[in-house]
């Protein structure tokens, strides 16, 4: 039981500041040592036997249509929300503010949702986020003419339903993968980016022709038919039988407090273009279908962002590939998109934002697996997601305070800036405290972490 006690502490210290794997002199060979951490072992035996593949690419299949829709569905709220605009239902700091509200439930019920996991299983979960999805999405097609109940039906209901489907897809491929984890994850969340691709360009036709509510109507329906068979296509290797509901200890933990604030900073600015750019390119005199063909460039990058930084997380690491992501999506903002004044520089801008604001969606996961073991990747996913609420909720609207603070959407670009040095400011930030876990754990520049 001693040697047992000690390999686990020599296996633990990989992930000290130096990434040497050598034992501490006060490590004590005994279980009732204060610091080691069990579970990253079980997670490293575990590991050992994933295959890599086999059904494995049957539930990656099933989790990308889940992000296709509850994804690719949020990312294009810009879209219904210029319209809604236009209808004269309510400012854009309101409207985003719906919109954010689904997302926001991603991260208000993160922790119930790890633990409707253990007790339903993946594949029940994931059925019942779809239902949600699906009720939220029919339901607004009667509340267009009622701020009121958009708040209910798209921020609540629909919430819950996206938050569901989040968390399962979340924590369920790494069962399967492990040297492909990265990767793995990059293809579940390429679905959304595919799915803001297809549904945006859609849904700018659909509601031209048949308006906001039947629009509504036809997602509810699409995602009923399509996402209950891929739902069913989910399931674990074996069940997740935690009965922690949080781990208080990772707290304890600099890697994890700085994640988790780097991962709360990061989440102010990620909706800001998906939501904001179909004003931006009518402020620009474009037309309503260029805004909504910027819309599907965005998804569209970030699925390929998100199979790159997956690759990519495989290959130079999941905190190196974090750490660019964000740098490149805090450039794009402060750099790129205030010079953007006509069609060119916004499709740039629109192609690095897009990739890079995937980026975090795809390796995120991966980190967590990778620096907190996949034993705990659904206890710990829940509890960093937790503190991504302020930034769901929050992020785009403030933008939009900004926006109606500085002159409306009707006035000249430059009452877009503040919220553009705004969210580029948060996300420059947030790719700080990325870089310092990384030098934390590892002052080699050129080391694959």
């Amino acid at each position: 039981m001693a040697t047992s006690t000690q390999t686990t502490t020599i296996s633990l210290e990989s992930y000290g500041r130096d990434n040497t794997a050598r034992p501490r002199r006060d490590a004590p060979s005994t279980s009732t040592a204060p610091n080691p951490d069990n579970v990253l072992l079980v997670s490293q035996v575990a590991d050992s036997t994933v295959p890599d593949g086999g059904y494995g690419w049957a539930v990656l299949f099933g989790c990308s249509v889940l992000t296709f829709w509850f994804v690719g569905t949020s990312y294009s709220w810009g879209i219904i929300q210029a319209a809604l605009i236009s209808q004269k239902l309510s400012s854009p700091s309101t409207l985003s503010f719906v919109g954010s509200l689904t997302t926001a439930c991603i991260s208000a019920l993160a922790l119930v949702n790890a633990r409707v996991i253990r007790l339903l299983g993946a594949r029940n979960t994931a059925l019942l986020g779809v239902c949600f999805l699906a009720l939220g999405e029919i339901l607004s097609g009667f509340s267009t003419r009622n701020i009121g109940g958009l708040f209910v039906t798209v921020g609540v209901i629909m919430g819950v339903g996206t938050s569901l489907c989040f968390m399962v897809v979340s924590v369920t491929p790494a069962q399967y993968f492990h040297k492909k984890r990265g990767l793995a994850n990059g293809i579940v969340y390429a679905g959304g980016g595919l799915g803001g691709t297809i549904i945006s360009l859609a849904m700018n036709s659909v509601v031209e022709k048949v308006g906001p509510a039947w629009t509504f109507r036809i997602l509810g329906l699409a995602t009923l038919g399509t996402g209950l068979p891929a739902a069913w296509l989910i399931k674990e290797r074996s069940p997740i039988r935690s009965a922690t509901f949080v781990e208080w200890r990772l707290f304890r933990d600099f890697k994890f407090i700085v994640l988790f604030i780097a991962g709360a900073v990061a989440t102010f600015p990620l909706l800001v273009p998906p939501f904001f750019l179909p004003l931006y390119s009518n402020s620009l005199g474009l037309s309503s279908s260029a805004g909504a063909g910027l819309v599907a460039g965005f998804n569209f990058s970030s699925a390929v962002g998100r199979l790159i930084c997956g690759f990519a997380a495989d290959h130079i690491g999941s905190l190196n590939t974090l750490f660019i992501s964000l740098l490149l999506s805090a450039a794009s903002m402060l750099v790129i998109w205030p010079v953007s004044n006509s069609l060119g520089p916004l499709v740039a801008f629109v192609i690095i934002n897009g990739a890079a604001n995937g980026g975090f969606f795809a390796t995120m996961p991966t980190v967590v697996g990778t620096v907190f073991g996949s034993a705990r990747v659904s206890v710990a996913m829940g509890m960093i997601v937790t503190g991504w609420a302020g930034g769901y909720l929050m992020g785009a609207p403030i933008a939009g305070y900004l926006l109606e603070a500085y002159g409306g959407e009707q006035r000249t670009l430059m009452a877009y800036h503040p919220a553009m040095f705004y969210a580029g400011s948060m996300a420059l930030g947030a790719s700080v405290l990325v870089g310092l876990i990384r030098l934390y754990i590892d002052r080699r520049v050129l080391e694959k972490l």
